[in-house]
């Protein structure tokens, strides 16, 4: 199992170990000592899962009264996901890393709290399954805009699928007194 650190720092593509043989294949999902050796707080207390079909995008969330970790892998399909680095004063404001994630690579990403959470769906049904250091508060979350030019994402899809919040998404700056601070 390997755990590949990222340009923004405590995001982490995980890889898991896959045994194929001619029955198909095995791979462990999660691994309480294997994920807290490689570096993911633990613990997680919520699984989410979702179905979206092709070019739908979910995001960008940031959950905010109750901050989450999320370790997020697909069981179906193929995402773009992204992750977002929204902590006021960090090196790293604004920028962004994304991963192709889908069920037949069987690899993972982390986001840890503080920053903010998208993905869009590259086939014709995704089925993304995360976990999550927190549980979720409705009213806690807020939705910055998927094509905010201050954070510049390379979405692969141009005219996207958006639920009515996510077509409502703010940008950075009109959010910038609920953001997260940087730790000092």
């Amino acid at each position: 199992m390997k755990f590949l650190p990222t340009q923004l720092p405590g995001v982490l593509i995980v890889e898991p170990d896959v045994y194929r043989d001619q029955r198909g294949w095995f791979l462990e999902t999660y691994h309480v000592q294997k994920y807290q050796e490689g570096g993911l707080p633990l613990p997680f207390v919520q699984d989410n899962c979702s179905s979206s079909v092709r070019g739908t995008l979910r995001g960008l969330h940031l959950q905010m009264l109750r901050p989450q970790g999320k370790l997020i892998r697909v069981i179906r399909g193929e995402i773009f996901d992204v992750a977002v680095d929204t902590r006021k004063g960090s090196p790293t404001f604004a920028s962004w890393v994304s991963v192709a994630l889908s069920g037949q690579d069987f690899r993972q990403i982390y986001i840890p709290p503080g920053f903010a959470h998208g993905f869009c769906v590259l086939s014709d049904v995704a089925e993304v399954e995360y976990k999550c250091t927190d549980v979720y508060v409705p009213g806690g979350e807020v939705t910055i805009r998927w094509d905010d030019l201050r954070i510049g994402i390379q979405w692969p899809i141009e005219c996207p699928i958006l639920s009515s919040k996510d077509a409502a998404g703010k940008s950075l700056d009109d959010l910038w007194d609920q953001l997260p601070e940087y730790p000092a």
